[in-house]
């Protein structure tokens, strides 16, 4: 069965490193944006910078992770994986102590936008090209077991591990834009907490990265991945059961922990299934996740507008932990109908 979008040809203009500079020069410019915004038109550019901070993870990730694996150094990942994880925390910290300090809103977001530029004049000289190298490049040559495990999987498998990918986005982006939010307005009392539970979850995304990129590489990633899921469902779903300051710290660690992992054992599964077309699979996925962040946002203020008993937070939440069982059951379904050992898993 052949599908015409999964063709490497469309997604090679758009490789991982073009993506994350895209993404970069969106990121410094939204976030300028928003502490100069046109009226009503700062929720759309909150949502808009997410978006463009998410795919700039993912485009530099991946990129990073093929061209490590070709220089025969797939160990060093775990240092791009914990850069968002300890970027949320440090960010958090900062903005905790601006407020302490009383600073407008708007100097935070020069201050940011600026820290931003300044970080891409030293990194946009590295990204540049497509991550995969020839053997004529130095990249050792892969031994004769690894060059029989390195075949394409069934497209089921790769349309399945793409649509799961992209449930992740949603799942992520609703807790991850709204939680600060919810928790002010679920805990008046205790805002000074609802500031921490951001960093709480970057300190967890962190840990998630020290952890997951310590797994042995012969476990199965869509197991892993299964894992983290409901890891992550269970950590936004557990606002819903207990809306208590204990509740929001717990769930801010269980939603970052497996945030950067489910993101490392995506782009080590697409790898995996598509090892010929690493940079442009690797486009695919990182595209399905943007579109679940795109379609978050909306779907929360759709149900804020539209619920009558004041809930829609609570249906937000809802929908984003359901994404994420989704998730795990299509990789649980992926796993019953090819195992690991039939795809070639040595």
């Amino acid at each position: 069965m052949a599908l015409p979008w999964l063709s490497p040809a469309i997604y090679a203009k758009w490789h991982p490193a073009r993506l994350a500079k895209w993404g970069l020069s969106a990121t410094v410019i939204l976030t300028l944006a928003m502490a100069f915004p046109i009226q009503d038109a700062w929720p759309l550019l909150r949502f808009a910078a997410g978006v463009a901070s998410g795919i700039t993870f993912l485009g530099t990730a991946s990129w990073c992770m093929v061209r490590l694996s070709a220089l025969g150094r797939p160990e060093l990942a775990g240092l791009v994986f914990g850069g968002p994880g300890s970027g949320i925390l440090i960010t958090g910290l900062m903005t905790s102590v601006m407020v302490a300090a009383h600073w407008q809103s708007r100097s935070g977001w020069v201050a940011f936008s600026v820290l931003a530029a300044l970080l891409c004049v030293f990194i946009w000289p590295v990204i540049r090209g497509p991550a995969a190298l020839t053997l004529s490049t130095g990249a050792p040559k892969p031994t004769q077991a690894q060059a029989a495990s390195m075949r394409a999987q069934p497209v089921p498998t790769r349309v399945l591990h793409a649509l799961a990918y992209g449930l992740s986005g949603f799942g992520y982006i609703i807790t991850a834009t709204f939680l600060p939010v919810i928790a002010r307005t679920v805990l008046p009392g205790n805002t000074g907490w609802a500031d921490l539970f951001w960093p709480i979850a970057g300190a967890g995304a962190l840990v998630g990265t020290l952890i997951s990129t310590r797994l042995p590489v012969r476990w199965s990633r869509r197991w892993l991945l299964l894992v983290a899921y409901l890891i992550q469902a269970a950590g936004v779903a557990l606002t819903l059961w207990m809306p208590t300051t204990i509740g929001f710290l717990v769930s801010s660690l269980l939603v970052g922990l497996p945030f950067t992992a489910i993101s490392f054992f995506a782009l080590q599964e697409a790898r995996r299934e598509w090892p010929a077309s690493a940079d442009s699979f690797a486009g695919l996925v990182t595209g399905t996740y943007s579109i679940g962040q795109i379609a978050g946002p909306p779907l929360v203020a759709w149900l804020l507008q539209h619920s009558a008993d004041g809930r829609g937070f609570d249906r937000a939440l809802e929908c984003a932990s359901l994404a994420l069982v989704a998730g795990a059951v299509i990789y649980a379904i992926s796993l019953w109908c090819w195992p690991e050992k039939a795809a070639g898993r040595n």
